[in-house]
């Protein structure tokens, strides 16, 4: 007999994160094969990793294996959370109104503008001479 599980994506700029939830007796969060707080490095990043967990309550109840790539540091840790957020949707429904209310489940569509042509940058321009 399989355990059930619940597979989510979340993305942040160029970061893409897929969570893979089962239920556990004992809450625990894996980041590619590392514990948050190895694979962050900082309190900062992890906590805001494992954010969507302690708002819907349900970090005891969650095993979560989650594979992260692209982006910087700061993306995969907001691409976690949302990927998470995501999840605990599909297994607790009611959860849904809390991580609303927290703005977890709006993709942040901020990302790099593109570079134009003649231009440094995307909006830079070279310095202008009259002659």
């Amino acid at each position: 007999m399989a355990t059930q599980f619940v597979t989510a994506v979340g993305r942040r700029k160029t970061a893409i994160a897929t969570v893979r939830m089962t239920p556990a007796d004992k809450g625990t969060v894996t980041v590619n094969g590392k514990t948050p707080k190895e694979y962050f490095k900082t309190d900062e990043r992890a906590k805001v990793a494992e954010e969507a967990l302690a708002t819907a309550e349900s970090a005891q109840h969650y095993a979560v294996v989650a594979h992260v790539e692209g982006g910087g540091v700061a993306a995969q840790a907001d691409a976690l959370r949302h990927a998470i957020s995501r999840a605990i949707i599909k297994a607790e429904p009611k959860t849904r109104k809390v991580l609303k209310a927290a703005h977890f489940l709006k993709r942040d569509p901020r990302a790099k503008e593109r570079k134009k042509p003649g231009l440094k940058k995307a909006r830079k321009a070279p310095q202008w001479s009259k002659r």
